[in-house]
């Protein structure tokens, strides 16, 4: 799944869970799922953390480099 359809299925889930009418043990379920694409997501945005630095330093890099 990517990043946005995780986030999409979240919503879902809370808005099922907010609802208030869904019985107990699938409010269960669907809470754990909610744990484990939290995690998912959460994961993903730190490794495009660390890309976003590492092109940061690059292009600072750059910027540096005097012109021969």
């Amino acid at each position: 799944m990517t990043f946005e359809e995780q986030v999409k299925r979240l919503e879902e889930i809370l808005q099922v869970i907010e609802d208030g009418k869904a019985p107990l043990e699938e409010v269960n379920k669907l809470f754990s799922e909610g744990v484990e694409l939290s995690k998912n997501c959460f994961d993903m945005l730190e490794k495009s953390k660390g890309k976003v630095t590492v092109l940061q330093s690059e292009l600072q890099k750059m910027i540096e480099k005097p012109y021969n």
